[in-house]
Protein backbone atom coordinates (compact mmCIF):
# COMPACT_ATOMS: atom_id res chain seq x y z
CA UNK A 1 0.00 0.00 0.00
CA UNK A 2 1.25 3.75 -0.81
CA UNK A 3 -0.09 6.61 -0.35
CA UNK A 4 -1.82 6.90 -3.47
CA UNK A 5 -3.69 3.91 -2.44
CA UNK A 6 -5.28 5.98 0.59
CA UNK A 7 -8.61 7.25 -0.56
CA UNK A 8 -9.63 4.12 -2.81
CA UNK A 9 -8.99 1.94 1.17
CA UNK A 10 -10.47 4.88 2.98
CA UNK A 11 -13.47 4.34 0.87
CA UNK A 12 -13.82 0.63 1.46
CA UNK A 13 -13.59 0.96 4.78
CA UNK A 14 -16.01 3.39 5.41
CA UNK A 15 -18.58 1.41 3.13
CA UNK A 16 -21.68 -0.04 5.75
CA UNK A 17 -20.64 -3.53 4.18
CA UNK A 18 -17.12 -2.91 5.60
CA UNK A 19 -17.52 -1.11 8.53
CA UNK A 20 -20.24 -2.77 9.79
CA UNK A 21 -18.22 -6.37 10.46
CA UNK A 22 -14.99 -3.71 11.98
CA UNK A 23 -14.45 -3.58 15.46
CA UNK A 24 -14.09 0.35 15.54
CA UNK A 25 -17.67 1.54 13.16
CA UNK A 26 -17.12 4.72 13.01
CA UNK A 27 -16.69 6.59 9.79
CA UNK A 28 -12.86 7.11 9.85
CA UNK A 29 -12.29 10.51 8.34
CA UNK A 30 -9.31 11.47 5.57
CA UNK A 31 -7.00 13.02 7.97
CA UNK A 32 -6.90 10.74 11.08
CA UNK A 33 -6.82 8.13 8.18
CA UNK A 34 -3.78 9.58 6.80
CA UNK A 35 -1.90 9.86 10.25
CA UNK A 36 -2.84 6.23 10.46
CA UNK A 37 -0.80 5.33 7.42
CA UNK A 38 2.09 7.40 8.15
CA UNK A 39 2.08 6.40 11.90
CA UNK A 40 2.55 2.16 10.14
CA UNK A 41 5.05 3.85 7.93
CA UNK A 42 7.18 5.44 10.19
CA UNK A 43 7.23 2.63 13.28
CA UNK A 44 7.00 -0.25 10.78
CA UNK A 45 4.11 -1.58 13.06
CA UNK A 46 2.09 -3.00 10.28
CA UNK A 47 2.33 -4.46 6.96
CA UNK A 48 -0.11 -2.62 4.57
CA UNK A 49 -0.80 -4.96 1.44
CA UNK A 50 -3.12 -4.00 -1.35
CA UNK A 51 -4.81 -7.29 -2.85
CA UNK A 52 -4.67 -6.79 -7.10
CA UNK A 53 -6.45 -9.14 -9.11
CA UNK A 54 -6.30 -8.90 -13.20
CA UNK A 55 -4.64 -5.51 -12.51
CA UNK A 56 -7.56 -4.23 -10.34
CA UNK A 57 -7.41 -3.52 -6.63
CA UNK A 58 -9.79 -5.71 -5.08
CA UNK A 59 -8.79 -5.56 -1.04
CA UNK A 60 -6.88 -4.76 2.03
CA UNK A 61 -4.28 -6.60 3.58
CA UNK A 62 -2.30 -5.48 7.17
CA UNK A 63 -0.18 -7.63 9.46
CA UNK A 64 0.85 -6.37 12.89
CA UNK A 65 4.89 -6.86 12.57
CA UNK A 66 5.54 -10.30 14.13
CA UNK A 67 6.67 -10.44 17.84
CA UNK A 68 9.57 -11.91 18.62
CA UNK A 69 7.83 -15.41 18.56
CA UNK A 70 6.69 -14.95 15.32
CA UNK A 71 3.18 -14.73 15.73
CA UNK A 72 1.25 -11.84 13.60
CA UNK A 73 -2.18 -10.77 13.39
CA UNK A 74 -3.90 -9.98 10.42
CA UNK A 75 -6.50 -7.83 9.22
CA UNK A 76 -8.28 -8.14 5.79
CA UNK A 77 -10.99 -7.10 3.25
CA UNK A 78 -11.87 -7.51 -0.16
CA UNK A 79 -13.45 -4.40 -1.67
CA UNK A 80 -17.05 -4.07 -1.41
CA UNK A 81 -18.02 -4.97 -4.85
CA UNK A 82 -15.46 -7.49 -5.77
CA UNK A 83 -16.46 -10.82 -7.46
CA UNK A 84 -17.75 -13.53 -4.98
CA UNK A 85 -14.38 -15.38 -4.01
CA UNK A 86 -12.14 -12.68 -3.69
CA UNK A 87 -11.95 -12.91 -0.35
CA UNK A 88 -11.01 -16.33 -0.41
CA UNK A 89 -8.13 -15.54 -3.31
CA UNK A 90 -7.02 -12.48 -1.14
CA UNK A 91 -6.34 -14.69 2.06
CA UNK A 92 -4.34 -17.35 0.23
CA UNK A 93 -1.99 -14.71 -1.74
CA UNK A 94 -1.89 -13.27 2.03
CA UNK A 95 -0.97 -16.49 4.21
CA UNK A 96 1.65 -17.24 1.36
CA UNK A 97 3.02 -13.85 1.76
CA UNK A 98 3.43 -13.75 6.09
CA UNK A 99 5.05 -17.53 5.81
CA UNK A 100 7.00 -17.11 3.15
CA UNK A 101 8.58 -13.09 3.21
CA UNK A 102 7.55 -12.22 6.67
CA UNK A 103 8.82 -16.19 7.97
CA UNK A 104 6.32 -15.83 10.83
CA UNK A 105 5.58 -19.49 13.34
CA UNK A 106 1.55 -18.23 13.13
CA UNK A 107 -1.31 -16.13 11.90
CA UNK A 108 -3.72 -14.90 14.20
CA UNK A 109 -7.07 -13.40 13.33
CA UNK A 110 -10.44 -12.51 15.33
CA UNK A 111 -14.09 -11.78 13.33
CA UNK A 112 -17.33 -10.55 14.86
CA UNK A 113 -19.27 -13.22 15.89
CA UNK A 114 -22.42 -11.55 13.66
CA UNK A 115 -19.81 -12.33 10.44
CA UNK A 116 -19.97 -15.15 9.22
CA UNK A 117 -18.29 -15.07 5.91
CA UNK A 118 -15.57 -13.89 7.90
CA UNK A 119 -16.00 -16.98 9.78
CA UNK A 120 -15.91 -19.26 6.64
CA UNK A 121 -13.67 -17.52 4.85
CA UNK A 122 -11.36 -18.20 7.98
CA UNK A 123 -12.31 -22.03 8.18
CA UNK A 124 -11.48 -22.41 4.27
CA UNK A 125 -8.14 -21.14 4.41
CA UNK A 126 -7.43 -23.72 7.25
CA UNK A 127 -7.77 -21.66 10.24
CA UNK A 128 -8.54 -23.03 13.19
CA UNK A 129 -10.87 -21.29 16.04
CA UNK A 130 -8.89 -21.24 19.36
CA UNK A 131 -11.88 -19.33 21.36
CA UNK A 132 -14.81 -17.23 21.39
CA UNK A 133 -14.53 -14.02 23.49
CA UNK A 134 -18.57 -13.97 24.20
CA UNK A 135 -20.20 -10.08 24.59
CA UNK A 136 -16.55 -8.79 24.00
CA UNK A 137 -17.38 -5.75 21.70
CA UNK A 138 -20.24 -3.22 21.81
CA UNK A 139 -21.34 -2.09 18.61
CA UNK A 140 -24.43 -1.42 15.94
CA UNK A 141 -26.61 -1.14 20.09
CA UNK A 142 -25.45 -4.33 20.91
CA UNK A 143 -23.09 -6.77 22.12
CA UNK A 144 -21.42 -9.32 19.67
CA UNK A 145 -18.80 -12.33 20.32
CA UNK A 146 -15.42 -11.95 19.33
CA UNK A 147 -14.44 -15.17 17.88
CA UNK A 148 -10.52 -15.85 17.87
CA UNK A 149 -8.61 -18.60 14.71
CA UNK A 150 -4.79 -19.12 14.21
CA UNK A 151 -3.03 -20.62 11.42
CA UNK A 152 0.31 -22.29 12.50
CA UNK A 153 2.89 -22.71 9.54
CA UNK A 154 2.94 -26.36 9.81
CA UNK A 155 -0.76 -26.73 9.83
CA UNK A 156 -0.22 -24.30 6.51
CA UNK A 157 2.28 -26.37 4.77
CA UNK A 158 0.44 -29.89 5.20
Amino acid sequence: MTAEDLARVLAWRNHPNVRDFMLSQRDIGAEEHRQWFERCMETGSKRLLIFEAGGEAMGFVSFNAPDPGGITEWGFYSKPDAPKGTGQKLGAVAIRHAFEELDVHKIFGRTLGNNPRSIRCHQRLGFKQEGVLRDQHFGTGRYHDIVCFGLLRAEWQS
